[in-house]
């Protein structure tokens, strides 16, 4: 019985991805060759010059806005959500519920540190552009290593419903670059042996337990120390598709669906600049049989005069002004619906670094209505995936407290709605200013926790209200030594009346009442 290896099965799988990788590598040739080069590409390899510059322009413009919006700055991007039945069987404090959003804030504070930290903005932007072109992209975090694979170094196999079952990963490194406490010698190769490079493959496993199954093979030894298992819904491998396609193991790029116009436009702009090359060319005939001296042409300055006949002179025209002037009104036709595909004509965006949520919720709306929801799409497969994972890994790490099961889970806001927290402060804003212009000031005074509102306000806006909102206890202990100093005022006061009685009283006894 022949034993199946992580190198067998990358092997079986490939078969599978070759259509995939054929269409991202030409995907990759209309707009930025880089990202996808050409198989066997090295660094001294020539890539492909696309003759246009509106794929390149649509794809760096796309991922910049799905970046925006999907990991917005300085803002969580998620909310966990407490059980409503669960916070009701805590107790009927009102101040409860308050407590627990500030707890949570905490965590989300954590959690978006932690993305800060593994700089999972530069890893997210290339990875978003590789879902627009090759329509694939495997991401991996786990502590604190934030890395991207392209399509090209994996291989992935999905069950019928789309959920991913097996994920094999190769990377050629160094025999210096091997894990941790692995040599030469522990993979079967003789020491002294010229190895430049060497392959390790990464088998993840779905099991039938409801975990995932992984370890690392090198030159057919399974690395030992690389054995491990994953909860089902925290593992660190996370394969994306950008368009979902049924029965497919793989996705589809955004950009495949525009290559026809893509291929359109980069063969007309190759046609026009070559025959505006041609057209610049610059030649002057002179009749042999005419009487104009061909000598007296060439050797002539400019605005000089000479003997000779016009018509002996001519010069080189192509006679194809027309015909240009159709493939340029042809190929502005098709850049024109390009930059809609890619939302390049609007101007949501102010010039400079500061950006307001309005903006980010706006750029998310138009994001809804041009792509189909896809948008949606990648918060819950992108996003949602994300945040468990990390909060996973900090909590094994201890950096956030555990959670108790089922009772908390993290929600993705995306779309019109709002971005992290933002429609939770609207909310309360909205509440609060209705309420006064209805009631006014005296009754909300009256009928409104302002530290719970300030507490959940300090919340929406992702700031910590520790420390800068007063708590029930010390605005008691506040009201209370307010209230002592305010009797001690009273008691001076009232000394101060009764001794100044006694002196004037005294003074009054004596003999003209002058002091003796």
């Amino acid at each position: 019985m022949e034993i199946v290896t992580a190198k067998s099965r990358y092997t079986s799988l490939e078969t599978n991805r070759s259509p995939s990788l054929h269409r991202a590598r030409e995907a990759a040739a209309l707009t930025i060759p880089s990202l996808f080069p050409p198989e066997g590409t090295t660094d001294a390899t020539k890539l492909p010059r696309p003759n246009q510059s509106i794929g390149a322009r649509g794809v760096n413009n796309l991922s910049s806005k799905f970046l925006l919006t999907l990991l917005p700055p300085n803002e969580p991007f998620f909310k966990l959500m407490i059980d409503e039945f669960t916070l009701e069987e805590l107790g009927e404090d009102t101040s409860l519920k308050a407590k627990v959003e500030e707890a949570l804030g905490k965590i989300e504070r954590a959690v978006m540190n932690e993305f800060e930290a593994v700089a999972a903005r530069p890893v997210l932007s290339e990875a978003l552009k590789q879902l627009l072109i090759a329509g694939n992209v495997l991401l991996f975090m786990q502590k604190g290593v934030f890395r991207m694979f392209r399509l090209d170094k994996y291989v992935v196999k999905r069950d019928p419903a789309g959920s991913v079952i097996e994920i094999v990963v190769k990377e050629v490194v160094s025999p210096n670059a091997l894990p941790e406490g692995i040599q030469i010698k522990d993979i079967g190769v003789t020491e002294g042996t010229d190895v430049k490079t060497v392959d390790i493959y990464t088998h993840i496993k779905r099991t039938t337990e409801g975990k995932w199954e992984v370890y690392q093979e090198v030159l057919g030894n399974i690395i030992e120390s690389s054995r491990g298992t994953y909860p089902l819904g925290a593992c660190p491998w996370l394969p994306l598709r950008f368009i979902r396609v049924d029965g497919e193991d793989y996705g589809r790029g955004y950009v495949e669906e525009y290559i026809g116009d893509l291929i359109a436009v980069d063969g007309l702009q190759k046609a026009i600049v070559e025959g505006a090359i041609s057209a610049a060319k610059l030649l002057v005939f002179v009749d042999p049989n005419g009487l104009t001296d061909i000598k007296t042409v060439t050797k002539a300055p400019n605005g000089a005069i000479r003997s000779g006949r016009a018509v002996d002179v001519t010069m080189l025209q192509s006679q194809k002004a027309g015909d240009f002037r159709v493939a340029l009104e042809t190929m502005n036709e098709i850049t024109q619906r390009l930059a809609l595909a890619f939302l390049m004509n609007s101007a949501i965006q102010r010039a400079g670094e500061r950006v307001t949520a309005e903006e980010i919720r706006y750029m998310a709306g138009e994001l809804e209505d041009a792509l189909g929801g896809t948008y949606s799409i990648l918060g819950q497969e992108l996003q949602q995936p994300l945040v468990a994972i990390t909060m996973h890994d900090l909590t094994k790490r201890r950096k956030i407290p555990s959670l108790p099961k089922g009772t908390v889970s993290p929600s993705i806001t995306t779309g019109l709605d709002a971005l992290g927290r933002g429609h939770d402060l609207t909310k309360l804003d909205t509440f609060l200013g209705g309420a006064q212009q209805i009631f006014g000031p005296e009754v909300i005074t009256q009928r409104v926790n302002i530290s719970d509102y300030l507490t959940r306000r300090a919340t929406a806006l992702g700031i910590a209200p520790k420390g800068l909102v007063y708590t029930e206890e010390e605005i008691e202990a506040k009201q209370q030594a307010e209230q002592e100093a305010a009797q001690q005022q009273m008691l001076l006061q009232q000394g101060l009346q009764t001794g100044g009685k006694m002196l004037e009283g005294s003074m009054k006894e004596m003999p003209n009442g002058d002091p003796q």
